[in-house]
């Protein structure tokens, strides 16, 4: 099986693909003090309680595929995979990593490794144009041609930080749950906190969607509009122009730059 492993700036995904299917995944946060040993502890907890695998923290992986926007992270990840994966072949995704996708950018290195693999994803998915809407700790609008090129994108504060920047900065406001609340107008505090984050991010993911969509093709209407991040089902249904909700879109572009990559090594 491929196992495959998405660091984000606030949390971790794993997933574990048997062919084209995932059939299990994990969220962990993402701790960059963490050492390689403590990477592979963790490791072998969460899999040794998937019945396809066997005790040893190799057994049953035969591919890993990884992504970290994090270097440090990134960094004692390529140690794991060296001492304790070292017969398994290992893609870590950074610059020479073949990925199909042309990045036209003025400095493609610039660009996260996790938003090319969000780009790769689509348009294998549901081709192009595309626009990836990832509501991670920053919320990234990419956008893909007609062609399946990465041609730039959007970068917003995330839900989360919304929530704790209003937490800190307002003398009479607190940290609150990110939840939908009873209506748009609030009728306490916290209600209308949540009406605020909630109905507000619909609204940039609408107004910046639209936007980029006229810019990205001759008829907007022929951009499909994928979200994918931990956040959100938040805005799923209070946006009017997301098509398709693909929560697993960062780990299946890895699987698809591994199986592009492995038979070169």
């Amino acid at each position: 099986m491929l196992l495959t492993i998405d660091v984000g700036n606030t949390h971790t995904v794993l997933g574990l693909f048997d062919g084209e299917e995932i059939v299990e995944h994990w969220r962990i946060s993402t701790d960059a003090r963490r050492t390689a040993d403590e990477m592979a502890v963790l490791l072998q907890g969460l899999m040794g309680m998937h019945p396809l695998l066997g005790d040893d923290l190799g057994d049953g992986i035969d591919g890993i595929a990884i992504c970290a926007t994090v270097p440090s992270v990134l960094h004692e990840l390529r140690e794991v995979t060296r001492r304790y994966y070292g017969d398994v072949p290992a893609v870590l995704v950074e610059p020479g990593v073949k990925t199909g996708v042309p990045i036209l950018t003025d400095n493609p290195k610039e660009v996260g490794a996790d938003r090319i693999i969000n780009a790769v994803a689509a348009v294998d998915l549901y081709g192009g144009p595309a626009i990836v809407v990832d509501f991670g700790t920053a919320t990234t609008f990419d956008a893909v041609s007609a062609r399946g090129e990465y041609v730039g994108g959007v970068i917003a504060p995330g839900i989360e930080i919304s929530v704790e920047a209003l937490g800190v900065k307002g003398a009479q406001l607190r940290k609150i749950e990110v939840a939908r609340p009873r209506s748009v107008i609030g009728k306490n505090t916290v209600e209308a906190m949540q009406a605020g984050i909630v109905y507000g991010f619909a609204g940039q993911v609408d107004g910046v969607v639209n936007r980029m969509a006229r810019e990205l093709a001759d008829d907007p209407d022929d951009v499909t509009v994928i979200a994918t991040g931990g956040l959100a089902p938040m805005v799923l249904g209070e946006s009017s122009v997301i098509d398709e909700h693909e929560p697993w879109l960062t780990l299946i572009g890895l699987r698809l730059v591994y199986e592009r990559n492995v038979s070169r090594m």
